[in-house]
């Protein structure tokens, strides 16, 4: 007895500590993508961060032995890798040239909100009243944010907007893989879907190639990190952690993501927030906590009428086959985009 409690609490550790590695990385993400945004176009860093990831992916799949995913998977990986890994980056990194990257953070972070909304349209999971309230108050909030330009603030309302973009494609591209899961693993999931993101990014292959010979080699080097750490690293890190909690308790890690962004962009770039936009970003997350307590209120419910609402425990070649989280269960493990999001990090399937 008291040798299995003091295992489980390893393991918690552990978690822990995986979790905290990703958290970080995450929120590194955003800080990477403002600072090298005087050097590259949106498309073209988008590109080049895929490329990165696909690169070391590949090489994961070749190394594990691990050949293509399932026909039933394709449809699903499709939908994520160009909502999610494709669109999604796009917006943000056009959105993060008009504002800073902890108001990115702050305004992106209602991405778990939209997935409740398209899983309760979509997968038909309902749509629980604290989630509405939930969405409201977010994009309250979200609304905030870009009023604050008007005062002067760092915030310019198209930037705004494009984050909220972000959100909804990353929103889209968790929902329309949830179901890939069931019929192909998680890194397939995830490196495909990455795959299709860089296709859909090659027509930025011109302005890559030319602004890569302009740029400084700080500027290129902040892209290869952003392909081999925050999306790489970050959801193998994160695939560990879940495996040994449950996606509830790890999604709410992600939560530390904006105030460490706010504080990363103050030491690296010398940004602040407006303070406007910090009432507004609390008004978002706070909103994202809202959508949460139904999830936790109706899990008995769902389980006594058979409906699968359990958490992913295994994030092998299986993981995603065993279970399959319902969208607001998926929308805490990922809270946060701007990590990639990926197959891994949505609990059932992830960021930025």
């Amino acid at each position: 007895m008291d040798h299995s409690i003091s295992e489980d609490s390893r393991i918690d550790r552990r978690a822990l500590v995986a979790a905290s590695i990703t958290v970080v990385l995450w929120a590194s993400a955003f800080v990477s993508i403002r600072g090298v945004a005087d050097h590259f176009s949106p498309g073209a860093l988008a590109l080049g961060r895929l490329l990165t990831g696909s690169v070391i992916m590949g090489a994961l799949l070749l190394i594990k032995g691990i050949g293509f995913p399932p026909r039933e998977a394709w449809r699903g990986i499709l939908i994520s890798g160009v909502f999610w890994f494709g669109l999604y980056m796009v917006a943000l990194n056009w959105g993060e040239q008009m504002v800073d990257a902890g108001t990115a953070a702050m305004v992106v972070n209602v991405g778990p909100v939209v997935i409740a909304i398209l899983g309760g349209w979509l997968l038909r999971e309902g749509f629980p009243r604290m989630v509405l309230i939930g969405m409201a108050i977010s994009f309250a909030g979200a609304i905030v944010v870009g009023i604050s330009s008007s005062g002067g603030g760092n915030s310019s309302l198209g930037g705004v907007l494009l984050c909220l973009l972000a959100a909804v494609t990353y929103g889209i591209g968790v929902v329309g893989q949830k179901p890939a899961l069931r019929h192909a693993s998680a890194l397939q999931v995830t490196a495909f879907g990455c795959f299709t993101g860089t296709a859909v990014c090659l027509p930025f292959a011109g302005q890559l190639v030319s602004q890569v010979s302009q740029a400084p080699l700080s500027a290129t080097l902040n892209i290869l990190y952003l392909g081999a750490f925050p999306t790489a690293l970050a959801f193998t890190t994160w695939a560990y952690a879940l495996a040994r909690t449950t996606a509830g308790k790890l999604g709410a890690t992600t939560y530390a993501v904006p105030a460490l962004v706010v504080a990363m962009s103050w030491v690296l770039l010398g940004e602040v927030p407006a303070w406007l936009a910090v009432v507004g970003g609390a008004l978002c997350l706070g909103g994202v906590a809202v959508s949460r307590l139904s999830g936790r209120a109706a899990t008995p419910a769902r389980t006594s009428t058979g409906t699968s609402d359990s958490p992913v425990t295994d994030s092998g070649p299986d993981a995603g086959r065993s279970a399959e989280p319902s969208a607001t269960a998926t929308a805490t493990a990922t809270a946060t985009a701007n990590s990639t999001p990926s197959a891994t990090s949505t609990g059932s399937a992830t960021s930025d």
